[in-house]
Parts: structure tokens; sequence; C-alpha cells
């Protein structure tokens, strides 16, 4: 594969599934590293998360692995070890997510693998780190959302249930950490030789993403509960009903307050005691937010928009993600893409979120079928066709 991008020259072996290092290694590939994408024989297990599929394929797995090479080894087999170490002893970066002691057994732990590569960036990514009193815990996104605090800042307010946001975003931020520590070590790997671990979890990404609400917590002693969309330090900053829709206003210093009520035709909440301050306003929100809305539904989303931008006042419209897939930004911006598998023919994918003025990142090649790139990895890494069948015949690699 031709790569391009400022890691193009980085060798990558991804032994991850399903999404935390799956995350960590499209960005890597997306900008340019050789990412080899090693699973077992029935595949990562994002494979069978269906439905949705695309002519068979699983939509999460074609997400999640484009810009991917893949080989499918049984490491059950002697063999299939022996061939994994030989793609290691060359490579730049591994990136694992197996249970704590897993790579040790197999006799590929970071300890052993750096006598043989010394410059070795070794990447584990698990649900709670690897040391502490939880490190040998299995982590999943929910649970990690749970327990970093998300949970209890995320939702409608005070005596409504728990939510977790949307998206996984445990999973999906501990990949871009993932990424962050994986080129910082080959950094310095690159000017002095020395590889080392790099070690992130779930719980510390759900963690890293509570700065305001842990800022509030330190200063008061208290936790700030959930707020709907609003901000835990400004007002108003937060969704409102229009006549057809949703609109997100960002009017959280003085002078978007001032350019909001003006908007609205609204000055006499401007000389309010009530709201005349962010710290009034934050004091009185729950009185402020349905004043405002009774301005906002006598008109269309649209309709405020247009007077928003044209007051320079921060606005935007709540999107469905289908809306946010045509919206002419994104679209400017690359962060739709397609790529044409074998199997599932076209396949949009969300576009790489960093651009370089020098060495641009691209989506190029498709997720791999199960065990698709195998021979062609193994020739590279000096295996015989001799070699590759009789690994084949023995069950130790999976061709496709």
């Amino acid at each position: 594969m031709s790569n391009q991008g400022p890691l193009a020259g980085m060798k990558v072996i991804e032994l991850a599934h399903i999404m935390a290092g799956p995350a960590c290694g499209m960005m890597l590939a997306d900008m340019g590293a050789d990412v080899i994408k090693v699973e077992k024989p029935d595949g990562d297990d994002s494979r069978r998360f269906l439905p949705p599929d695309i002519n068979g394929e699983s939509a999460a797995y074609l997400m999640m692995n484009r810009n991917k090479r893949g080989i499918a080894l049984n490491l059950k087999e002697p063999d299939a070890i022996a061939a994994l170490r030989r793609l290691l002893e060359s490579a730049d970066v591994v990136i694992e997510n197996y249970r704590h002691d897993t790579m040790e057994r197999l006799g590929l732990g970071y300890e052993s693998l750096r006598k043989s590569n010394p410059k070795l960036v070794y990447c584990a990514i698990s649900g709670f780190g690897r040391t502490g009193p939880y490190a040998e815990r299995g982590g999943f996104d929910l649970i990690a959302q749970g327990m970093s605090g998300l949970m209890s800042i995320t939702g409608e307010g005070p005596g409504r249930p728990p939510v977790k946001p949307g998206a996984p975003i445990s999973d999906i931020t501990a990949g871009f950490l993932a990424a962050l520590g994986c080129v910082s070590a080959y950094s310095h790997a690159q000017k002095t030789g020395e590889g080392q671990m790099v070690d992130t979890s779930l719980f510390e990404a759900g963690i890293s993403l509570t700065y305001w609400q842990s800022a509030i917590a330190f200063a008061t002693g208290e936790s700030p509960g959930a707020l709907g969309s609003a901000h835990p330090l400004n007002a108003p900053y937060q969704s409102f009903r229009t006549r057809d829709g949703w609109i997100n206003v960002g009017a959280a210093n003085q002078r978007n307050w001032m350019r909001l009520l003006e908007i609205l035709d609204a000055p006499e909440l401007g000389s309010d005691p009530r709201f005349e301050t962010n710290h009034a306003r934050m004091q009185n929100l729950q009185e402020l937010v349905p004043i405002l809305e009774s301005h906002f539904v006598q008109q269309d989303t649209k309709d405020w928009l247009d007077r928003m931008e044209a007051a320079g006042l921060p606005a935007g419209p709540v999107m469905t993600i289908s809306e946010m897939h045509r919206d002419p930004q994104a679209l400017a911006r690359d962060m739709i893409v397609e790529t044409d598998h074998p199997e599932a023919g076209a396949v949009k994918a969300i576009g790489l979120p960093i651009k370089f003025s020098g060495t641009p990142g691209a989506v190029t090649i498709p997720a791999p079928t199960l065990g698709q790139h195998g021979a062609e990895i193994l020739t590279e890494h000096g295996y015989s066709q001799d070699e590759i069948r009789s690994l084949e015949g023995k069950g130790a690699l999976i061709v496709s």
C-alpha cells in the first residue's frame, strides 16, 4: 500500500478489537502509518455487529478499520505466534486491548518484545489501566462512563435517570489518547532508539472529559449534576425549541447576551436583576429558559440562524446524523469520504478530522476482508510461498 501523510513510514501492528484499539489504529492509518490489523480466525467481534450491514458486511467494522491491511492468525498455534513475533520484531508500534495478562501468556508481553525490538512502542489500552486496584478488570464504555462521572452530568437534570452520551465517548477518546501517546513515544524513539510502554484506559479517557465539572467540584466541594444541554459555568449556552425544531445558542458572555436581546427584541431582560450578569443568569437559569423559549418558538430555526449570523452571535441548528452527513461544511472539510470495498461496494465513512498543509492524510482503502492481506504481509516479512501454504494448512493462517 502506498501511504501518505505525516506518519508515512511508521509500521503499526494492531492487536485490537471493537472500538478503542481500532480507533487508535484508524487515526494512525489515516495519518499515513502502515497499520496491519491482526485478527483471530473468526475476525474482530465487530464483524458480527449486525444489523446494519452493507451487502452482508458489518457497517461498524467497515467504519473503524478502513486504511488498514488485514491478516488473520490462530494464536492457539505456535507457528502463528512465531509469525506474529516476526511482524513485531520490525514494527514501530503495537496496539493491543486484550485482557491484563493475555500478551504475557503468549510470550509477547512488552518486556519480552523489547529485547528483540528496543525501539518498539507498546500501546496497551484497557478498561482501567495497567496499574492500580482495578487493573485486572475488563473494561466497557458504559462502565467507564458511569465510573468517570460522565453519566452524572449528562441528562435532563435532578431526579431523572442517569444518561449515557449517545456516542461511546470513553472508547473513542481512549483511542484518540492512545494515538497521541503512540505518536509522542514514536517521536522519542526516532530520536533516541528507545521504545516504551504507552498505557491508557477508558476510565481515564472518561475522567479527562470532566475538566469543567471537576473544576467546579474542586472549588466548591460539591459535584455538579446534569444540566441538559446547558453549560455549567455560562448562560445562556444551550438548546432552545423553535417553531420547527431546535437551535443551539452561545450567548455566554455579556456582549453576546446583549446581542441576543436585540435579536429577540427583548431589551427588558437586560435590566432584569435576575439576568443582568452571568452569575445572576446561572442562579436563575430555570426562570430564564422558558422566557427565552417563548420568543424562540415564534419563528423557524432558519429565521433565527439568519438573524444571529448577521449579528455575529454564535448559533447553530441541532442536526441529525444524516443531516450532518449532508452539511456543506462537513463535505468541504472532507469529513465524509468513500471507499470501494470488494464485498460491500461503495462504503461511506467519516474522514480524518486533522488537516495537514504539507503532508495531508487520507482515507484510501476500505476495511480488509478477513485475512485479505495475510500472504502479502508474510511475504514482506520473509516467508516463502511454501511456508505460507504450510501455515494455512496447519490452520495457523486464515486466508480469505
